[in-house]
């Protein structure tokens, strides 16, 4: 029976993430630098993507020896050049097979990616995220807004050459364990982008009196996008001020006499308005239907007092209030024994 080759020695104790966990982590990778916006994607950034997908995903190791990987793109007329005159030192100094090179076709084809084959014309900026801003004394908004990528889709061949069977069937099985599910992922950048697996072709030198070498040549299509961090735009969004004002307690509120009409007798025979507070109350309210003067005469238990006419605060113990008609007096007391009853007594001049 045989035994795995490969044994994990220490087993995970949480489940990877899925749904909108595996998005927020995506989200997190892409705003790790600092930056609220995806990072700018270009055809650099798709060629070295590219080169690191060959190098690290499709690693071949054959008898304890890794083949190597040219690290440069090859485009396919150095290739055509290369095969003719079979000198690999302007590329890597006399590397000897085995190797694995990547050979690019110029041509970039407008892309196929089914999530951005539908775009909008004229380059429209669309909201991507919402940022809080504090500049030590306003709270604010940032919006961050950036155009729809461009999908592209270019074509690369990876070739590799040997002269021992052992190291193109090891390679082979690796790519196909690869892409058994149609395509690979990519990540440049913190972008995840699809790889897919064209055909497989070879091109081995046949001839009897020369060494015999192996050359098969996978073509992939990369189904990627550009994203120019030049068309990112940051606008203010609506900022937000706090105002505190303090008034003055002190201060004696003016207020505009009206014209008032009562009969003789109220101007002859002057009242007394009294304020009560049970011992649960500090807080009365009166209605005056006529215009007339509140003078104070005395008080209960009533360390001071504040005046509120129309709920709007007039001023603080003060001996005499102006009342219009239909105004409504709010009187809160600061009682001296909190446990006891209070009382004010004011003198009703009319006017």
């Amino acid at each position: 029976m045989a035994l795995p080759s490969k044994i994990k020695k220490n087993l995970p104790l949480t489940s990877p993430k899925t749904l909108l966990g595996r998005r927020q982590e995506l989200l997190e990778k892409i705003n790790k630098d600092g930056t609220y916006l995806p990072k700018s994607l270009l055809h650099a950034d798709l060629d070295r993507g590219f080169l690191d997908f060959v190098k690290n995903d499709l690693r071949t190791v054959v008898e304890g020896k890794l083949v190597p990987t040219v690290d440069i793109l090859i485009t396919t007329q150095n290739w055509t050049q290369f095969t003719e005159t079979w000198n690999f030192q302007n590329i890597d100094k006399n590397a000897e097979p085995p190797f694995i090179a990547t050979v690019r076709n110029p041509e970039v084809k407008f892309g196929t990616n089914p999530a951005l084959i539908y775009n909008i014309p004229n380059r429209k900026q669309y909201f991507y995220a919402q940022v809080p801003t504090w500049d030590g004394q306003r709270a604010g908004m940032d919006i961050y807004k950036i155009p729809q990528p461009v999908p592209v889709d270019i074509t690369y061949s990876i070739k590799i050459i040997c002269n021992r069977m052992r190291e193109l069937n090891e390679f082979n099985r690796i790519v196909l364990e690869k892409f058994a599910s149609r395509q690979a992922y990519a990540n440049i950048k913190g972008h995840y982008i699809p790889i897919i697996m064209n055909e497989i072709s070879d091109e081995s030198v046949m001839d009897l009196e020369k060494r015999k070498y192996y050359i098969q040549t996978y073509g992939f299509t990369m189904l990627g996008f550009l994203i120019d961090e030049n068309e990112f735009t940051v606008s203010p969004a609506v900022s937000r001020i706090f105002q505190v004002v303090e008034p003055d307690l002190k201060y004696k509120r003016t207020r505009e006499k009206k014209e008032n009409i009562i009969p003789e007798e109220k101007i002859i025979n002057n009242l007394t308005s009294v304020y009560s507070y049970s011992t649960i109350s500090i807080e009365v309210s009166k209605t005056f239907e006529y215009i007339c003067n509140l003078n104070y005469l005395n008080d209960v238990n009533v360390g001071d007092y504040d005046v509120f006419i129309n709920n709007l605060y007039y001023g603080n113990t003060l001996q005499t209030i102006q009342v219009n008609t239909n105004d409504v007096v709010k009187i809160i007391v600061n009682k001296i024994d909190p446990a006891s009853i209070s009382e004010i007594t004011f003198d009703v001049q009319f006017i």
